[in-house]
């Protein structure tokens, strides 16, 4: 381990920390990549004995947020925190997976073999590699936002000796993965998105469709020479399960043309949201993270959308999709062409080791505590329900006050998960090196404005 860097920001005190880990957790002989963790603490309680919250970040592939102020469940965690923020394996500072990368493998197997080395398990193996060796190898507290839910049953499943206790937030993954499952319930709740970006902004229907029209004469080329078809633009509704999703895609559209021609500050914008050029991963490994046992992911959210004719290009009023994958992305967007051969071995994989241990699960100890976003348009609320329901000592609380990005638009979020933990009897005032209480019975709150 090594740290490459001290500083301040106003209100932080950082250190960067770099550290070697096996590509391959399970063949050591495979080679070796570096994992980047960023450690942040009042500089005012810098140098107390301050027990860990590590963030475990959304995706996949995603890289650890970098802070610009103390905003948020950040500022509220470092009231009491040292807090982690790790690029997951392949992301950010960590050794970087991108298409100059996945260039270079000779066959597409061997490129599977490779990216199949970035789920959560191999993770969650980074994450007890970094508190072991750097972090003094007590317990510490998870927050687990999005795909960070996911990570955070992994690791309850494979090393619950590592954690104190658990923040999810949007996160609780189905404990019997199936693509397939996912994307059928998944379809509806993007429609409904749809229908509702339309009722605020009704006059967006023409546009979307005068633009979508636009598109599928040909030869509209974004900046970097890839070609605008209409399925890349509906892609766009990835944002619309964000609380400012609606608005930000409304001032898109706002000066989509110039004259008869779509704008350059449009095409440049639809680039940005599309290219992946920042996270190339989340697109690669997006159906993969539910691959389980026996069973191919076989381009789940692809299949589903054929039993959706109102998703199609030429229907009106054009519908956005989701955070769906689709086999087509690999050929028409530069960033994720030299991925497709990858991921096209991985979508009919049929061998995959478990993610999740039910027994372990259900015996399970370690305090959770979960934000339940009813109207969840990434992951589904009633999975979500039903992995409480089967998960020791979980906690929930279900709302429809807030989109799947309620930890980072108020901090509101952190504050009631924690007063649920401490009404547990577990969390941050009780961390004095002696055994915390493990036993408090489940309970659910609910708030469903």
């Amino acid at each position: 381990m090594t740290v490459t860097a001290t500083y301040t920001i106003p209100g932080m005190r950082i250190r960067d920390h770099v550290s070697e880990v096996p590509l391959d957790w399970s063949d050591p002989t495979r080679g070796s990549i570096q994992v980047f963790a960023r450690e942040i603490v009042d500089p005012m309680r810098a140098g107390e004995d301050l027990p860990c919250l590590v963030y475990l970040q959304g995706g996949p592939g995603g890289k650890g947020p970098r802070p610009l102020t103390r905003f948020g469940w950040l500022g509220l965690a470092l009231r009491d925190y040292r807090v982690v923020l790790v690029d997951q394996r392949g992301t950010g500072r960590s050794t970087r997976v991108d298409g100059r990368r996945m260039s270079a493998f000779a066959t597409a197997e061997e490129a599977a073999r490779f990216l199949a080395c970035f789920r959560a398990d191999s993770i969650v193996a980074d994450h007890e590699h970094l508190r072991k060796s750097v972090f003094g190898g007590g317990r510490w507290s998870t927050l687990g936002q999005s795909y960070g839910g996911f990570i955070t049953l992994t690791y309850l499943s494979k090393a619950p000796e590592g954690l104190s206790d658990c923040y999810v937030t949007g996160g609780l993954p189905g404990l019997d993965p199936s693509a397939a499952e996912v994307y059928r319930r998944t379809y509806p709740r993007v429609e409904a998105k749809n229908r509702e970006f339309y009722r605020r902004y009704p006059h967006q229907v023409a546009q979307v469709g005068r633009i979508a029209d636009r598109l599928a004469e040909g030869d509209v080329l974004l900046p970097d020479g890839d070609v605008l078809t209409v399925r890349r633009l509906q892609s766009l509704g990835i944002d619309l399960g964000m609380k400012p999703g609606y608005e930000r895609m409304h001032w898109l559209l706002d000066e989509a043309f110039s004259g008869d021609e779509l704008s350059a500050t449009f095409l440049h914008q639809v680039l940005a949201r599309t290219a992946y050029s920042d996270n190339p991963l989340f697109a690669a490994l997006h159906e993969s993270i539910y691959g389980h046992g026996t069973a191919a992911t076989g381009w789940a959210a692809q299949a589903e959308r054929e039993r959706h004719p109102q998703f199609a290009e030429e229907a009106r009023p054009l519908l956005f999709t989701g955070e769906m994958i689709y086999p087509w992305m690999f050929q028409e967007i530069a960033e994720l062409r030299p991925f497709r051969d990858a991921v096209e071995a991985l979508a009919v994989r049929d061998e995959w080791p478990p993610l999740y241990d039910l027994d372990r699960l259900a015996a399970n100890e370690i305090p959770v505590v979960a934000a339940v976003y009813h109207d969840d348009m990434y992951v589904d609320a009633g999975l979500q329900m039903d992995t409480a329901s089967r998960v020791g000592n979980v906690r929930t609380w279900i709302t429809n006050e807030y989109e799947h990005d309620g930890i980072r638009e108020d901090d509101r979020v952190f504050a009631r998960l924690t007063e649920m933990l401490r009404e547990m009897g577990a969390g941050v005032r009780d961390i004095d090196g002696a055994d915390r209480n493990l036993s408090a019975p489940r309970q659910e709150g609910i708030s469903v404005a």
